[in-house]
């Protein structure tokens, strides 16, 4: 259990779902539920039991199948009704129902809100507060409580907005959260009230939205004014800009502040447990997201590249291994000799001296026709490898390949596609179907291999993407096509430049294929 003297509050299952495309089932929640376990954070926020059937659902079911080890689950919900009793409020009932030992309530502290929003009187939003809170507590409950618009209300209404603290605290509530809700304030003034609410003697939160892109730091900006819980969503989720990202959050204040939040094995697995809830959501993971991005730790410019080969912190601000993240060299038009040499050494290759020059000579004339290395890691090291051999690695021979799309008269689209190639000293022709021509290809490139190579059944296309390199030509633009691929241990990229994008398609696939079988052992010729 995460030391109550400091609490990392996630609200994905709840605020984070709120963002647009983001649609979470009830196992869907459960499973990143158990992943921001995993990384120690002490609240989750499962949800609004009562206002919508789902969330209903998922305290019911986290009852029996929610086995949390470091978090507790907190249901969200709002203060009683204007002119109704909290003992009578069935929303009321349904968070102290829940089964949630902390509920945290949403709660308006600007006066304006209180009028048009609530269309009560300013005493009985008081009221409201603290008949709620102190109703939960009594019920046995712990509550923290959200003060909704809050620095939009304490700038409009100072007195009215700090009232509402204090009365949420003096009612029982262990935290008052000061929400940023529209996402607008900026880290200095932010800070400067959070250190006013913080003289009260009130423990206070933060909760921040992005709407300013600021939400991190106001975060942090919140913590060093004394804020002592502070909430966010995995990969900085939710509504409109989003809310402050936790990964975020938690390594810099664990890395920056020297604040242990979690334990060192726990922040080691921030950057999986960022992709897991991405595939959970999926929403592709932004490759550019501080610590856990793909990038966060990729190098590209020549200089950069010069600078690490000597010191890798030159360039980095913190090793990567701390959150479990890599170092990345990529390979482009822009590398030096040093972006190669380190790459070379990644992959296990020796490219001292005038290797590295000639590679780079090669990289660039390549990318200068519209190849790019960057996302085609396998591409590039089948290129090391025919630079430092001076022979293009080979398991197959293609002697032609062809494919055709037919429209029957249903109104049905069916693929199909033709290769001969030789391997293994046998010529071989194999057909096969797909949806489209690309995967038509595909198969019937593995059935053509899969009796000499069955590891090739464990071969997937993961992802596939185009790129028309001269707008200009319109249909008949040089093409550019980047495959992804894996093996169910680990994944690869393979690209193909040609005027038309089926052969492509057929270059990178080729590829993939004979990667696939470098990796299974199978040396090449």
């Amino acid at each position: 259990m995460q030391d109550d003297a400091f609490h990392v509050y996630d609200t994905t299952l709840r605020d984070g779902s709120q963002q647009e495309g983001l649609n979470l089932s009830v196992p869907d929640k459960l499973a990143i539920a158990r992943h921001l376990d995993d990384l120690g954070v002490g609240f989750i926020e499962g949800g609004w039991p009562g206002a919508n059937p789902k969330d209903t659902e998922f305290f019911r079911r986290a009852r029996t199948e929610l086995d949390l080890t470091h978090a507790q689950l907190t249901a969200f919900g709002a203060t009683r009704r204007a002119g109704v009793r909290a003992a009578d409020d069935p929303q009321v009932a349904a968070l102290r129902d829940s089964g949630a030992s902390v509920v945290t309530l949403v709660a308006k502290s600007h006066d304006r809100h209180v009028e048009l929003a609530l269309r009560t009187t300013l005493e009985e939003n008081l009221a409201m507060i603290r008949d709620t809170v102190s109703h939960l507590r009594a019920e046995g409950q712990r509550v923290f409580l959200d003060a909704e618009h809050f620095f939009d209300g304490y700038k409009a209404n100072r007195a009215y907005a700090l009232e509402a603290v204090r009365t949420a605290a003096e009612a029982g509530a262990d935290v008052v959260a000061l929400c940023d809700t529209n996402g607008g304030m900026l880290p200095d003034e932010l800070a400067d009230v959070v250190h006013d609410v913080v003289s009260l003697g009130v423990r206070v939160g933060i909760h921040c939205h992005d709407d300013s892109g600021c939400a991190v730091a106001n975060s942090l900006a919140a913590v060093k004014a004394g804020a002592t819980h502070v909430q966010g969503c995995a990969n900085g989720y939710g509504e409109r800009s989003g809310n402050a990202n936790l990964f975020t959050v938690v390594g810099n204040l664990q890395l920056k502040r020297g604040m242990p939040l979690v334990s060192d094995g726990q922040l080691a697995e921030m950057t999986r447990i960022a992709h897991a809830v991405s595939e959970v959501t999926n929403i592709a993971p932004s490759s550019q997201q501080p610590y856990v991005g793909l990038s966060a730790f990729a190098h590209k410019a020549g200089l950069h590249a010069s600078a690490v080969k000597v010191d890798p912190d030159l360039y980095q601000h913190i090793d990567p291994a701390a959150v479990g993240n890599d170092m990345r060299m990529l390979v482009s038009s822009m590398a030096g000799r040093a972006s190669v040499e380190l790459k070379g050494r990644e992959l296990g290759y020796d490219l001292s001296g005038e290797k590295a020059k000639a590679v780079v000579d090669k990289v660039k004339a390549l990318e200068s026709k519209g190849y790019t290395f960057e996302a085609a890691d396998a591409s590039f090291e089948l290129l090391l490898r025919e630079e430092l051999t001076g022979v293009r690695q080979r398991h197959f021979e293609v002697e032609s390949w062809r494919s055709i799309v037919e429209r029957r008269p249903d109104g049905s689209m069916v693929s199909e596609a033709t290769v001969k190639l030789h391997a293994k000293g046998e010529r071989i022709i194999a057909t096969g179907e797909g949806n489209g021509p690309v995967n038509a290809l595909d198969n019937a490139l593995r059935i053509a291999l899969g009796r000499l190579y069955p590891e090739l059944a464990r071969l997937e296309l993961v992802d596939y993407k185009v790129r028309i390199l001269e707008g200009a030509h319109g249909t008949d633009a040089r093409t550019r096509v980047l495959i992804e691929s894996g093996d169910g241990e680990r994944e690869w990229g393979t690209v193909g430049v040609e005027d038309n994008v089926i052969a492509a398609s057929w270059q990178a696939l080729e590829e993939a294929v004979t990667y696939c079988l470098l990796r299974a052992g199978h040396e090449a010729g």
